[in-house]
Formats: C-alpha cells, sequence, structure tokens
C-alpha cells in the first residue's frame, strides 16, 4: 500500500512540473526570442518481487514479477525551433532565420541571445538597451576606415564621424565597341588653342587679316626688322613627332607686314594633310583634311624673345573633335583630393589596325591650365592622354595592349589643389575574358566609363543590415560602407545551453564551447533585418498540454485517495 501512496506522490510532483512549465511557456507567449520547453517523465526504479527464469526439461519460463515505484521528470528540455519572424520596420532590429545566437558582453564575458531588439547608446555603441551589454562584431570590417577600434570586438556606429573624400583613381570601363563601321562614321580631327587672339585692347576678336604686330598678345613688342620666333612642338597625323620646329615673321610697324594668315599658313605646313585656321573666338584650330584615324596634336608652342620683346601664345591645344575611322564618345564624374566632382571626357576612336582601338581623354573640368603639357605621363610623350593599341580577339574579347609597358593611367592638376599629381588608372577588363571591354558586330557601341571609386566627404545618414549580418552605413554622399559585421555564436548542442534571465544564455558542458561566425556562413542562419523573432510557444499546444498535466495530476490525487480509504478500511478492521 505504500508504495502506491509514494507512486501518487511522484505523479503529483512530476504533473505539478509539466503544469509549472506549461504555465511558464503560456506566461512568455509574447517574450521575443524566448523558446519553450517540454517535460518528459521516465518510471523510477521497480522493485523485483520474483526473478525469471529459464526453461528446464521439464518446466517452462517463468517471467520476473516487478512492481513499479512511481514516476519521474527525465528531463526538461528547451524548444530550439525557430519562432516566427516579424517585421517592425526599426533599422537597429535584426532577426535570425535559422540557426545560432547573437552575442553580448556585460564586461567580463559573453553571453547569447536571440533576441535581436538593439539600439545605439550616447557613445555611439550598439547595446542591448535593456542591459546595456555590448553586442559583439566579427572580422575587422569597418577598423581600416577608422569606424572600429582594432582589438575592441564592440560594434561602434559612426554617427559621430565624417567620411573624408576619396579622389578617384580608378575608372572601370564597359561595354562593347562595334566590330564594323560605314565610311560615314568617321570623324575629323580637329584641336583648338587655349588662347584667343584680340586687337584693339580686348575691344575685337582677331581675324586672318590682323596684322601680327597689331595684336594685344605683345607684352612688349617687336622691334621692326627684328625676327619673331614661335617654336611648336607636336605631333603629325600619322603619330611622327616635330619639335620646336620654327615659325617666323619679320616685325614692322602697326598696321603693316605679316599677317595672322601668314602665321597660321606655316603652322599648316608642319603637319601632313591638315590646315590651321581661326575661328570667330580668336582662336587658332587645326582641322584635318578628311575624316578618319589621326594622332595630329600641338604639345608645346613657345615665343623665342628678341631682344626685349615678349608675345603671349596658346600654352597648350584642346581636342574639339577626336579622328577614328569609328568613335564612342562618354563622360563620368570624377572626384579630387578635396571631394569636388569634375566631368572627365572622353572617346573611343578606331584606328588603322584590324580590331584596334584608342582611348583619348579629350578633357577635365577643373583642371590646371596647361596640366596636359607640363606633366604628360604617358610613355610617348607626343601622344598626351591617349592611351593606345586596344586590341580585340577574333572572338570579340579584350586581348590587351599592343604595346608592352603602355601605360593605362593618367595624371591630372585641378586647380584648386595644384602641388598634387592625382593619378586616374582606366581598366579595360581581364584579357581573354568578356568583363570590361568587347567587340562585336551591332548598330552601335556601347562602350562607357561604368564606374569610378572616387567620392567626396559625407556623414552617415541610415544603417542597415543585410542578410550576413553586415551593417551597411550609408552616407550622404551616397557612398555604402561596411561599418561592421554582427557575430554568430553556433554550439554543437543549442539545447544544452543554460537560460540565465533576460533571455540571454550561458555555454553547459553539454552545449559545447561557442563557435563564431558570420550569419549565413557556416550552418549560420541568415539575418533579416528590421525584425524580431516572436516566441516560438504554441498556444494551442500548451493548452493541451495544462489538459493533461491536470488529468495526471487528478489521476494520481485519486491513487492517493483510494489507497488512503484502503488503509483506513483496514485500520477499521484491526479495531
Amino acid at each position: 500500500m505504500g508504495s502506491a501512496l509514494s507512486a501518487g506522490v511522484s505523479g503529483l510532483k512530476c504533473h505539478q512540473t509539466m503544469l509549472d512549465v506549461a504555465g511558464n511557456n503560456l506566461a512568455n507567449v509574447n517574450t521575443v526570442g524566448f523558446k519553450g520547453s517540454s517535460v518528459t517523465f521516465a518510471e523510477l526504479l521497480s522493485q523485483t518481487i520474483r526473478r525469471a527464469s529459464g526453461p528446464s526439461s521439464s518446466l517452462g519460463g517463468v517471467n520476473p514479477q516487478q512492481m513499479g515505484s512511481g514516476v519521474g521528470v527525465a528531463s526538461i528540455r528547451m524548444d530550439t525551433s525557430q519562432g516566427s519572424i516579424t517585421a517592425t520596420g526599426q533599422d537597429l532590429d535584426v532577426a535570425i532565420d535559422g540557426s545560432g545566437y547573437f552575442v553580448l558582453n556585460n564586461g567580463t564575458q559573453n553571453v547569447f541571445t536571440r533576441i535581436g531588439s538593439f539600439a545605439v547608446d550616447a557613445n555611439n555603441t550598439l547595446v542591448d538597451p535593456a542591459t546595456g551589454y555590448r553586442v559583439q562584431r566579427m572580422g575587422n570590417y569597418g577598423e581600416s576606415e577608422g569606424f572600429q577600434t582594432a582589438g575592441d570586438t564592440s560594434i561602434h556606429i559612426p554617427w559621430d564621424a565624417s567620411m573624408p573624400a576619396n579622389p578617384t583613381s580608378e575608372i572601370v570601363l564597359n561595354g562593347n565597341l562595334r566590330a564594323s563601321a560605314e565610311s560615314t562614321s568617321a570623324t575629323v580631327h580637329r584641336f583648338t588653342s587655349n588662347l584667343s587672339f584680340t586687337t584693339g585692347n580686348g575691344n575685337q576678336v582677331a581675324t586672318t587679316t590682323t596684322y601680327l604686330s597689331d595684336l594685344d598678345q605683345w607684352t612688349s613688342a617687336l622691334g621692326v626688322g627684328d625676327t619673331g620666333t614661335i617654336l611648336i612642338s607636336g605631333t603629325r597625323e600619322d603619330g611622327t613627332a616635330f619639335t620646336n620646329s620654327p615659325v617666323t615673321w619679320t616685325g614692322a610697324a602697326a598696321g603693316s607686314g605679316a599677317t595672322v594668315q601668314d602665321l597660321l599658313d606655316q603652322i599648316t605646313a608642319l603637319f601632313t594633310d591638315s590646315t590651321a585656321t581661326m575661328n570667330a573666338d580668336g582662336q587658332i584650330v587645326i582641322t584635318a583634311n578628311r575624316a578618319g584615324y589621326n594622332l595630329g596634336q600641338i604639345t608645346d608652342m613657345s615665343y623665342v624673345a628678341d631682344d626685349a620683346d615678349a608675345l603671349t601664345v596658346p600654352t597648350f591645344f584642346d581636342y574639339s573633335t577626336i579622328g577614328g575611322n569609328d568613335s564612342k564618345n562618354f563622360k563620368i564624374t570624377v572626384y579630387d583630393t578635396m571631394g569636388e566632382q569634375h566631368v572627365l571626357s572622353g572617346t573611343f576612336v578606331k584606328t588603322h589596325q584590324t580590331n584596334t582601338w584608342d582611348l583619348v581623354i579629350e578633357s577635365i573640368t577643373g583642371e590646371r591650365t596647361g596640366s596636359w603639357n607640363e606633366y604628360d605621363i604617358h610613355n610617348s610623350s607626343a601622344l598626351n592622354r591617349r592611351i593606345s593599341g586596344i586590341e580585340f580577339n577574333p572572338d570579340g574579347s579584350l586581348k590587351g595592349l599592343a604595346t608592352t609597358g603602355e601605360s593605362t593611367t593618367i595624371g591630372v592638376q585641378f586647380i584648386n589643389n595644384p602641388g598634387v599629381i592625382q593619378t586616374i588608372e582606366f581598366f579595360l577588363g581581364v584579357p581573354g575574358e568578356f568583363t570590361g571591354l568587347t567587340q562585336f558586330s551591332s548598330q552601335q557601341s556601347s562602350a562607357t566609363a561604368l564606374t569610378q571609386n572616387g567620392y567626396s566627404a559625407g556623414s552617415l545618414s541610415n544603417v542597415t543590415i543585410d542578410q550576413t549580418g553586415m551593417i551597411i552605413g550609408t552616407f550622404t554622399n551616397g557612398v555604402k560602407v561596411n561599418i561592421a559585421a554582427l557575430q554568430i555564436g553556433m554550439f554543437q548542442n543549442p539545447s544544452g545551453l543554460e537560460a540565465i534571465g533576460n533571455g540571454y544564455f550561458m555555454p553547459s558542458p553539454n552545449s559545447g564551447d561557442p563557435v563564431a561566425s558570420m550569419a549565413a556562413n557556416g550552418g549560420a542562419g541568415k539575418i533579416t533585418g528590421k525584425s524580431l523573432e516572436q516566441s516560438n510557444v504554441d498556444v494551442a499546444t500548451e493548452f493541451v498540454t495544462l489538459m493533461q498535466a491536470q488529468n495526471g495530476y487528478q489521476a494520481n490525487a485519486r491513487t492517493i485517495r483510494v489507497a488512503n480509504d484502503v488503509l483506513r478500511e483496514l485500520t477499521n478492521l484491526i479495531r
């Protein structure tokens, strides 16, 4: 009879535990990141009344006679299954869709949680606002930009920092240059001086009939009978160079002597098939006599003084149009070291060689006057700002540059920072691949400058968190930068973690040590931004568990009552 009583008592205790667990689950049905638990029972050690015996030659075998002594709680197991994910709209709310735990630090040790409701404190540190525990990061993202501190695994959101300007150092080219083109697609080569010649103290633009002696550009007049000389260097249409070629005339009184046309005729004679003219603005214009590929350019012009005379002459010539058997123009915004924007204009021109193009940089706004000539970094000083011999394979893929060692980098000085030469490299693509420039047959060329890596200064305006847990900052200059990566802790046996309150867990000897990882990597779940994971408690299931606990409790209470009635009856008999 005592066994019945003790078994009933054990049943009461176990079903009370079952009720307590179900009650706790229901209490946390709306707790973010809560993981419900379930109870399993096991029979207690049985009392053996008679042992089993095996069969003999005359008798069969006999089974053992055993009587149980009650029930015990075998385990209270945490359910680590995924809870539903609900959108909150808050930038720093995150949920793990899959395995893993967020890692936080309380100043002495790391704790782990599924609650991803984070905020920024007064020091711009990412924390759990309920406890102030600091969210931990993975890797060295954001350290090179100064957003994170090496050796400190907490996460700093740089609302208090500015992003310095980044000068353009690379331009990526992409797109197709058509393999064939009609002769009507050929362009005429033309380049224009930066200086306008004037007369009458700047009131009139010089024309071809203007006497050289009447130009305003004399800072000290040429004496009558003296020789005026301009030395000109450049390249002819086929790329052959001429250096310091003299253009001369004899000084005369005002209103007499050589004219501008005499000067233009001598400049024309320096070229093979081009003509020098003067436009309506008083600028010298060199125009090819026929369309097609052309390397003509004046790279330097200087006046040689005779006695004390001095004449201001053009310091450089800009391309108006680039001569080629076909051409494709593009523009892209670039940035200097101050973060100021400038427009770079370039043209692809098809050469006489099969499957070969040149890239010519026509102009960059804000560039220091004359910087092309003084800081020409092209391998051949005769080809300013020209990347020559871009070849393509017969299958249309990029072959590379025809000349070994040919540079794909240009240099530029900007007016607002004249002491700095800024270099910009053009990435054409990978030879043998179709990742950059290509050459296929098409109606129109599509090649252009796709991207560049410069930007102006800016400050942080917004943060988002992607599925890998990367915190991405968007700055006022439009640049997006990886600020930090959330650390995810992985366990071999998540059910073995020990809860310590506030939705936090600590490793136990049976959970295994944590393995640091990033989300969506190494078995870790993906991050869902602007969302939180809800409790995984199912109310319907818990109500059924309550009924089962109640029925079990009542049944064991009835066992105790009946056993008590039997003992009372026995006592009455003894009396």
